[in-house]
């Protein structure tokens, strides 16, 4: 439960001010179709984060132990460091939705903007830390979910109303204390 649940609370934090959250902004404020959105963006982050679920669970098969704890460990110091960084969206990013319909248009701009973004490889690592993929993407999909579903109703009125240095803080430091504590042998009782 507590893969479920950390898997959850980080990636709502870390999705607040992140590039999909930025594109839902977008496609919300272009289309107004909020439930064709949001199908798209829960499609498309279990496919995303399923894929990652599995490198990480493959991860956790392949690394002796030792190593995995090094390598997880800095992964997440790495991504508190990477939180920190401003997220801006790419306008070829949302011009696809012009030929896939509102759905379509979400499906392919939210898989391929969450390829290689924070929030999935915060879910390789949190599935190789947990050796719980299957909970660790229902927790990061759920936490996508609980970002983006309000952007996709406020639109651009919420974005300005949210104070996003001191979210992207707290998401930072909840990276750097799992890296901390995986680098100090927290994960030892599960392998990691």
């Amino acid at each position: 439960m507590e893969s479920l649940l950390v898997s959850t609370g980080v990636v709502a934090l870390a999705e607040i001010g992140d590039k999909t959250q930025l594109l839902a902004f977008v496609l919300a404020a272009r289309f107004r179709k909020p439930l064709p959105i949001i199908l798209g963006i829960l499609v498309a982050t279990v496919f995303n984060h399923g894929l990652a679920g599995a490198l990480g669970a493959w991860i956790t098969a392949t690394l002796s132990p030792e190593l995995l704890r090094w390598v997880l460990g800095l992964s997440f110091i790495a991504m508190a460091i990477w939180t920190m960084i401003p997220d801006k969206i790419e306008e070829e990013e949302t011009a696809v939705a012009q030929r896939f319909g509102v759905f379509g248009a979400t499906l392919v701009t939210f898989f391929l903007a969450e390829m290689g973004d924070k929030t999935q490889v915060a879910t390789i690592a949190m599935a190789a830390h947990y050796a719980e993929p299957l909970r660790v993407v229902a927790g990061t999909t759920l936490g996508m979910l609980i970002a983006d579903v309000p952007a996709v109703f406020a639109g651009d009125r919420l974005a300005t109303k949210i104070p996003m240095k001191l979210v992207h803080a707290v998401a930072a430091a909840i990276f750097a204390v799992l890296g901390l504590a995986t680098l100090l042998g927290a994960g030892a009782k599960l392998g990691v």
